[in-house]
């Protein structure tokens, strides 16, 4: 779905990425992220989002927590980072750059709260009384005051399968004298996910139910809290989340925003309007063998984030970059509950497919679920593109030296 956004608003990068994999310069089965590409589109996400008094909590999880894709959306000003987990919220701290808020979507164990906590993150999000107890402990046992943003849920609200969790809309009250007698931490707002969905039928985005819960949760907080708790109070709203959609989640009451895809030009609004943000991923991967004359291509890295129903995946096969423009070739990718050692290609009739050929997919990256690269590319606008890093899905560096 995203291969021709891409081909069409960045094909020098295609091009780039068949030339340095040819060279041996990217490993395959890798996600490619166009570097300038990525500043860019967090450059202008944050101008709207300082216009609209907005604080920018980056997700990396989807780009690896590649320490130099950090570097590259931290160059465009972003507050600081989301970690989805705390495989996330090592790499964020040891880098050097802004841990903005964890626990959320992952809860933090028991075991690695002190470990959290001396990362000094801006917000902690807590889904029960209990969660809370182990965040004031931690905080109390290094001096700290930490800001905890609680998740609401009321019925009716909207959870991807495996993601639910809160504490109840009515129970909030109580959840907040229960934070307020603890040491160590401070109620400091609210959150849920996720607050905006992609609607298929319309092409838009849509409002979820929880974003009317998350304003009945505010105005209750409201009243629990005094004057300078009101004026503090935090309003954290992710989903689906870009510039075109910042407006419309101000309006809603939110006060922190947590691009991801929006970041890369892969929300699913990229992939059917001509939005702001240039598509700035691929992965990339080259043919392994031919089998009775079908092509496979290495995998590791094809795990596609499913916003959308089932479609036909397609990518592009070229031996030069000058064959980057050329038709897409239909792919067969493996089930979700098969491992992913190769995918089949079904090449048309006549054309040429070859051993070595690169393989270029558009599809939505989730890399820290995948056994693949990220590999940072700079210098796509230029002509002199290059690769600046290698990094494994955990954000350690990989000491690559392939040649062709």
């Amino acid at each position: 779905m995203f291969l021709q956004s891409l081909m069409r608003k960045n094909s020098a990068f295609i091009e780039a990425v068949v030339a340095l994999h040819q060279a041996g310069a990217i490993p395959a089965n890798s996600y490619a992220v166009d570097l300038d590409a990525i500043t860019t589109n967090t450059s202008h996400l944050m101008e709207e989002a300082r216009s609209l008094r907005l604080t920018v909590y980056a997700m990396t999880k989807q780009l690896g927590r590649a320490p130099g894709v950090l570097d590259a959306i931290t160059t465009a000003g972003v507050d600081g980072y989301v970690a989805v987990d705390m495989a996330c919220a090592r790499p964020i701290a040891a880098n050097g750059h802004n841990l903005g808020h964890i626990g959320h979507l992952v809860q933090v164990a028991a075991a690695e709260a002190g470990e959290a906590m001396a990362m000094q993150p801006d917000y902690w999000t807590v889904f029960s009384p209990n969660k809370a107890v182990e965040a004031s402990a931690a905080a109390a046992r290094l001096g700290r005051v930490q800001n905890l943003l609680v998740r609401v849920f009321a019925p009716g609200d909207e959870f991807y399968s495996g993601h639910e969790g809160g504490i109840p809309l009515d129970e909030l009250p109580a959840m907040i004298d229960h934070i307020a007698e603890l040491p160590g931490v401070r109620f400091a707002g609210l959150t849920t996910f996720p607050a905006l969905l992609f609607d298929p039928a319309s092409g838009l985005t849509r409002v979820t139910p929880n974003l009317a819960t998350l304003a009945r949760a505010a105005e209750s907080a409201r009243q629990r809290l005094g004057h300078e708790g009101q004026e503090l109070l935090q309003i954290n709203a992710p989903g689906t989340t870009s510039t075109e959609v910042l407006a419309q989640l101000a309006e809603a009451g939110a006060t922190q925003v947590e691009p991801g895809h929006g970041l890369t030009g892969t929300t699913p609004l990229h992939a059917i309007n001509d939005l702001p943000e240039q598509p700035a991923v691929c992965y990339v991967s080259e043919i392994a063998h031919i089998h009775h004359g079908t092509p496979f291509c290495f995998g590791g890295g094809l795990y596609i984030d499913p916003v959308f129903g089932d479609y036909q995946p397609t990518a592009v096969v070229a031996r030069d970059p000058s064959e980057a423009a050329t038709t897409p070739i239909p792919v067969d990718i493996p089930d979700p509950v098969a491992i992913d050692y190769y995918a089949k290609l079904h090449s048309e009739s006549g054309r040429t497919v070859s051993e070595g050929d690169t393989v270029v997919f558009g599809f939505r990256i989730q890399a820290f679920v995948t056994r693949a690269y990220v590999v940072g590319v700079t210098g796509v606008r230029s002509g002199a593109a290059s690769v600046a890093g290698v990094w494994d899905v955990q954000g350690n560096p990989v000491n690559w030296k392939g040649s062709r």
